[in-house]
């Protein structure tokens, strides 16, 4: 008899079905091993925001400890003629700026051009008291050639073709690439086999007359100056300055002017609290964003019976107390947060009396240096917290152990999770064999049952029945 191949045909019974039933029932015990996995991820993931948290306060926490912040200038510009920004070489102090004149780039611009006309030979270009530069013109170059050339020498000029709107309008512009005399164009020239055209002559000694000047000529097919190279004119505190330059440096000493038109200016230099205040305020506020994670990872809601997932964890319990401990022990030379205007609240949180703040920054700025940065060989506050935080934090710490400890959890819940699916799977291998031999011996049954039938109603017939 010919083996039976989809369980149920034989006997007709829902053999597949009830293989199916069974197979779940045997992968229920599975599921609590896939609820304490998802358990220790879950506290993997709050680990890891827990860790978001602290490093956050402790780049706040190293940023008061630098002792460049106390001593940091800041400086302030009432007029339009400039900008100022300080370095901490800068000195506090006023500072009056009259600006005179502005820098600028020379320009230069040949007569006109028509459209297809072509050149060639060997050019030079002088710029900024360097000697002269000498290149090629390929013979057939058109304008846009001799601009890509001339812009391809490196040569402190950029090149660009003006229309006019004439008749031969396509005029070759260059202009320095920097401001002020040092940076001008001295002389260009291209000469083809020895013959100088003219209309490439430059010469800053020896001038053509511009528009508007005496001997101007409108009919002069050469190359004239446009916008002539000037130096910026200023003066400090009465001092009178001169500069290539736009951008100044070191006329007020560690003090960079940006000069942006000609007018009066007051520039004041003085110690940066606003920097000094957001320090501080980032600190607090920092501390505040981890206690804020905190709370939602040990939360109880009593209603819905929803918990945090480090509610009554050991490690959480652990770094709670040794923040407290840091905050509220003060420094090592006994400084305390509220000599600084902070408060360690009731719930946690740290709160920012503005005003007290303001006071010791105005009044008493080396205090708050040595708070937080320390004085001599006395840690600050910023150290007890870089040590706390540390042993949180660092490689081996309290949070990289609990981490790995669940890490070590869920590989061991995945072997022993494997070698259960095994199990499963060889006992319902072993149920399928078996519901085969039943399907079998049923249609055997159901054959054999079959065959007597058809035997006492042929036997029935024989004797008239």
């Amino acid at each position: 008899m010919a083996s039976i191949s989809s369980l149920g045909i034989g006997s007709g019974l829902d053999l597949n079905g009830l293989l199916d039933q069974l197979e779940s029932a045997e992968r229920e015990q599975l599921a609590p091993l896939e609820t304490q996995k998802a358990s220790y991820k879950a506290e993997i993931s709050a680990y890891g925001k827990l860790e978001s948290a602290l490093s956050s306060f402790q780049d706040a926490a190293a940023k008061l400890n630098d002792d460049s912040l106390y001593r940091s200038l800041s400086s302030a510009v009432t007029g339009d003629s400039a900008t100022a920004t300080a370095t901490s070489e800068a000195q506090a102090g006023t500072y009056d700026v009259s600006v005179t004149n502005l820098a600028r780039s020379q320009s230069i611009a040949t007569a006109g051009f028509a459209e297809d006309e072509t050149f060639g030979g060997e050019m030079t270009l002088g710029v900024g008291g360097e000697a002269p530069l000498s290149f090629t013109i390929e013979a057939g170059s058109s304008l846009e050639d001799v601009r890509d050339t001339i812009n391809g020498q490196d040569a402190g000029v950029t090149a660009s073709i003006v229309n006019d709107g004439s008749g031969t309008p396509y005029r070759l512009v260059l202009s320095s690439d920097e401001t002020g005399t040092e940076a001008a164009i001295e002389s260009m020239s291209l000469t083809d086999s020895g013959v100088a055209d003219d209309r490439f002559a430059f010469d800053i000694n020896n001038l053509a007359p511009a528009e508007g000047e005496t001997g101007y000529d409108p009919a002069y097919a050469g190359v004239r100056q446009t916008v002539a190279a000037e130096n910026a004119e200023l003066t400090v505190n009465g001092i009178g300055i001169t500069s290539q330059s736009n951008t100044v440096e070191g006329a007020i000493q560690g003090v960079t002017l940006e000069l942006a038109e000609e007018g009066d200016s007051t520039v004041k230099v003085e110690l940066n609290n606003r920097a000094l205040r957001e320090a501080v305020t980032d600190f607090v506020d920092a501390y505040n964003e981890y206690r804020s994670t905190a709370d939602d990872l040990t939360s109880f809601d009593q209603e819905s019976g929803a918990a945090g997932e480090l509610l009554g964890d050991s490690t959480m319990r652990s770094v709670e107390s040794r923040m407290r401990s840091a905050l509220s022990g003060g420094t090592p030379g006994g400084g305390m947060l509220s000599d600084i205007g902070i408060s360690l609240e009731l719930d946690g949180t740290l709160s920012l009396d503005d005003e007290a703040l303001d006071d010791v920054i105005l009044n008493d700025r080396q205090a708050l240096s040595g708070f937080f940065a320390g004085t001599g060989d006395s840690d600050g506050m910023s150290d007890v917290l870089d040590g706390t935080l540390g042993g949180l934090l660092d490689d081996g710490g309290t949070l990289d152990n609990a981490t790995s400890g669940l890490e070590s959890n869920i590989e061991r819940l995945d072997e022993r999770y494997a070698s259960m699916e095994d199990g499963i799977a060889n006992t319902v291998s072993r149920y399928r064999s078996q519901f085969s031999q039943l399907d079998s011996m049923i249609a055997n049954m159901n054959q054999t049952s079959t065959y007597l039938t058809q035997q006492f109603d042929s036997l029935n017939a024989q004797l008239g029945q």
